[in-house]
């Protein structure tokens, strides 16, 4: 953390203090500044009651969001070119009021040159569809003249009449016989999008009652509509009709359908003449573009080499006139006055801050630092590296610590994992979490640049965490002994044989010990065995039972640095119950003895006088438990009673001591009270007080029973663990072997791998770090934690990485 700073204390938060800054109106932005690159203290809002307009500072904020939305629309051109922004090696020192006449002009440029390219884009994709039309419609024209060539000359032959080429295409029989009555027939050609095709023929036709002879013709590579700019795929039109009422209504037709319509002439030599001029300036037109790009492109890229530095700058900028927003004006209008909370040990370092701005800033006055007494609950600060801060954030999910309140991340730095592990003992499946994890943390840097997916980031994020769960993972793997649920003779041979063949299948009966204890976990033998069942689930329960016990007894000493009032009877009350429990469990493994321990519990209410017969485990066990019952009982009015009296007591005290003290400093006795008058003077509701006990108390006494029953978790979900692992790999793996197949054998190892990893490391994964969150928060956390703080928000600009604009 450096040298400035003290040693890290995760036990309890930093000591904080209300500090009050008087700063010159001349080096008020430099100040700011300079605690914003500090980054240890947290302002509080003096102008709570005004709205952002009626601010100080709104005008330069306003400027400062007008710059941040020219920068948003310059990432935006970038994105769309594919041009990402470059850091640049060299940093220019650059002055905000010369940045926002460069963003303007730039801003003007980039729109003309996108303006200008628009223009020309849509009139290069006109151009594009009325070659199209020229050439399709032309060859429709020229194919109709062929065929008119071909009927002409079948006439003729047969002496039908003597017509010319000139005859137009549609020829109704009535104008040959009257000419009086021959109707003038016009023509529209365009494109229609082909996916409209059918109903803008179906439409023509029912508008004009059939009188319109329409063609369409097929284009084969989709054409960009000038319009939306969107390839389309579309076919060319030509429609005859006849009187401008039919045109009237086409036209109509046409625009409603989006029908782009170009001109077009008869004439053969016109159509390719046309053509020509056509393929020339799209000639022009492309060369024209291209220049175009190049230019945009060559101006993006000089607003990208700096992009990031003048991004950083303006969000600077607008952070600071925020901030300064937040500082109250003196009367005289020459001073800002500012209130925040920094850390104790932040002081100097703040003062050292101020004294450079006024330097900096050439003013002839310095800032004024002073740290002001108040009863207001200060923010909790808890100063964290990479390693514990995802510890942390598992306390905070609950709820931010109280000032100075016992933080319990110093212990689930450890029992987190540890609870998971027992949950997920297999020292195969933790070398697989370790070896996930080891790339994470190895490729570090190059992650923590990158934005990742929601899952990824979550992962990333509890790197360290998950660390520790492989590393506990393992070391409960080894315990349990199972590799993927098969068991190893690791730490020596095991202590048992066959006393023939057939106990293989039989109980442990079948066995005989011919060697020492097995040095280190379950002895292999029990693996495979008809009693390894019963003898696991006999373990592991007992086992979740003596961790979830010890877990709460930590939660209750540790409630006795929060307060004192109930530390010894709540205490006396968990270990006159599950206490003598967790000894008896341990007294039956050590002495083997066949006593029912449920028994023992039970008679130890209904009948404790009675003799406790086989289930006796020491001598006295019967006094021993009438005076633990008695203890039991005893505490339960030790923690009702005595608090609410104690807290009435501390209230008198504290009221009466502030009536008749003597004031010291009448300046800072009225600081003092025009702040905080409303928490010197708050009234003392005794029956509420002793009803918020009471019911603590029975939460608490019922909290005891539940809360070690819900450690039972521990064992359900080991057992499932453990179970789910043996049949992936007998039912799977052993299975497939079996057959003597190797596309059998790749087949059941493909499917064993992706159950292993779908089911096993990552469903399970989360189901047992869900239930380690719940034994935390509710049966640890609940002994001691209040949570009901709030965080330390200092200003900094190292978090404003972090923020969206």
């Amino acid at each position: 953390m450096g040298e400035c700073c003290p040693p890290m204390d995760l036990f309890r938060s930093e000591p904080m203090q209300l500090v009050q800054i008087i700063i010159p109106i001349e080096s008020a932005h430099l100040t700011v500044s300079y605690l914003g690159d500090l980054g240890l203290i947290q302002f509080k809002d003096l102008n709570s009651e005004k709205s952002p307009f009626q601010r100080t500072y709104a005008a330069q904020i306003k400027r400062s969001a007008e710059m941040a939305r020219k920068l948003r629309f310059f990432k935006e051109q970038m994105s769309k070119a594919d041009l990402p922004p470059s850091k640049s090696a060299r940093q220019v020192d650059v002055n905000v009021d010369d940045l926002e006449v460069k963003l303007g002009e730039l801003e003007a440029e980039l729109i003309e040159i996108n303006s200008n390219d628009e223009k020309l884009q849509r009139s290069y994709n006109e151009l594009l569809e009325y070659k199209l039309v020229l050439e399709k419609a032309g060859d429709f024209f020229h194919s109709a003249q062929s065929s008119a060539v071909l009927h002409q000359r079948e006439n003729e032959s047969r002496d039908i009449g003597d017509e010319s080429l000139d005859t137009p295409l549609l020829l109704e029989q009535e104008t040959l016989t009257d000419p009086s009555k021959q109707v003038k027939l016009g023509f529209l050609t365009g494109l229609v999008p082909r996916e409209k095709s059918l109903a803008f023929e179906r439409i023509l036709f029912r508008a004009t009652r059939g009188n319109v002879f329409l063609r369409q013709t097929v284009v084969e590579n989709p054409v960009t509509d000038p319009v939306s700019g969107e390839k389309v795929e579309k076919n060319v039109f030509v429609v005859f009709y006849s009187g401008e009422r039919a045109k009237s209504k086409i036209l109509k037709i046409c625009d409603a359908f989006g029908a782009n319509r170009y001109s077009f002439t008869e004439d053969l030599g016109r159509q390719y003449q046309m053509i020509t001029e056509v393929s020339g300036r799209l000639s022009e037109l492309k060369t024209t573009i291209d220049v175009g790009v190049l230019l945009r492109g060559s101006l993006l890229q000089t607003i990208g080499k700096h992009f990031e530095q003048w991004n950083l700058l303006v969000r600077k900028e607008k952070s600071i006139y925020h901030h300064l927003n937040m500082l109250s004006l003196d009367v005289t209008k020459k001073c800002l006055v500012a209130e925040g909370w920094s850390p104790v040990f932040a002081s100097k370092q703040i003062q050292d801050a101020l004294q450079r701005a006024a330097f900096d800033s050439n003013s002839q006055v310095g800032a004024i630092f002073q740290v002001l007494h108040t009863k207001e609950a200060p923010p909790t600060y808890f100063r964290t590296n990479k390693f514990t801060s995802s510890f942390q954030e598992i306390v905070d999910a609950y709820g931010v610590a109280k000032y100075q309140e016992a933080n319990p991340a110093v212990y689930t730095i450890v029992t987190f994992p540890f609870l998971f592990a027992v949950m997920f003992g297999d020292w195969g499946h933790g070398i697989c979490l370790l070896l996930a994890t080891i790339y994470l943390i190895g490729r570090e840097k190059k992650l923590s640049s990158q934005k990742l997916g929601d899952i990824m980031e979550m992962a990333f994020g509890g790197r360290y965490v998950i660390l520790l769960m492989a590393i506990f993972s393992i070391y409960t793997g080894f315990i349990y002994n199972e590799f993927f649920s098969v068991p190893f003779e690791l730490f020596g041979p095991s202590a048992y044989a066959c006393r023939d063949l057939s106990c293989r299948d039989a109980t442990t009966a079948g066995l005989i010990k011919v060697r020492p204890t097995y040095p280190f976990g379950l002895d292999p033998v029990w693996h495979g065995s008809r009693s390894e069942l019963p003898f696991l689930n006999s373990l592991k329960m007992k086992m979740s039972i003596i961790i979830g016990v010890v877990q709460m007894n930590l939660g209750i000493m540790i409630s006795y640095f929060n307060a004192r009032f109930q530390f010894i009877p709540q205490m006396i009350f968990l270990n006159s119950l599950f206490g003598y429990l967790s000894v008896l469990i341990v007294m039956k493994w050590w002495t083997g003895s066949k006593a029912d321990l449920y028994h023992v519990m039970i008679y130890m209410f209904l009948s404790p006088t009675d003799e406790l017969g086989e289930n006796q485990l020491f001598n006295g066990q019967k006094t021993v438990q009438l005076v633990l019952l008695l203890l039991a009982f005893v505490a339960v009015p030790w923690m009702l009673f005595p608090k609410p009296f104690l807290l009435k007591k501390q209230h008198q005290d504290r009221h009466q001591g502030q009536s008749y003290a003597l004031l010291e400093n009448t300046e800072e006795s009225l600081q003092v009270n025009s702040n905080h008058d409303a928490h010197g003077h708050e009234e003392f509701e005794f029956s509420e007080v002793f009803v918020h006990q009471m019911i603590h108390t029975i939460e608490f006494v019922l909290g005891a029973v539940s809360n070690t029953a819900s450690y039972l978790r521990l064992w359900a979900l080991s057992l499932a663990h453990s179970e789910l692992s043996s049949v992936f790999y007998d039912k799977v793996l052993l299975t497939a072997w079996g057959f003597n197949n190797w596309i059998i054998l790749i087949v059941g190892l493909i499917v064993f791998v992706c159950a292993t990893v779908g089911v096993l490391l990552l469903m399970e994964t989360l189901s047992a770090f869900l239930h380690a969150l719940r034994l935390h928060w509710v049966e640890f956390q609940n002994k001691f934690y209040e949570g009901d703080g709030y965080k330390f928000y200092p200003y900094s600009f190292t978090l404003l990485d972090d923020d969206d604009e």
